[in-house]
């Protein structure tokens, strides 16, 4: 099993959401999450005063498949989310020992 972690922009989520359900990977957990990497920030103009918006809003997804769904699950979200701007995101994968589904007991792939 793999946890597929990405940070998207948020108005890309449901497009993400939408687009992993159609391969039918549905069970995941989205966070509000801000950040920067090479996009650095941007600065704004508030009552006359510049300022630096140093971390900006992003959406973080994490979704556990098999070893079989990895590709075609960040092939799909990096299709879904690519604006082709700067800031798109990132996609980690890292592996997963277990699993275990608290309501029925079921463990590893039985529980995702």
């Amino acid at each position: 099993m793999k946890k597929v972690e990405a940070i998207i922009k948020p108005f890309k989520l449901d497009d993400v959401r939408e687009a992993l359900s159609e391969i039918g990977i549905t069970g995941m957990t989205a966070t509000e999450v801000k950040g920067f990497g090479r996009q650095k920030g941007h600065t704004e103009l508030y009552r006359g005063a510049e300022y630096v918006v140093d971390f900006l809003p992003k959406v973080k997804l994490e979704v556990v498949v098999s070893e079989d769904d990895v590709e075609r699950c960040v092939e799909t979200i990096t299709n879904a989310a690519r604006t082709g701007k700067i800031g798109d995101g990132k996609i980690f994968v890292s592996a997963v020992e277990r699993v275990v589904r608290i309501r029925t007991g079921e463990t590893d792939r039985d529980a995702i």
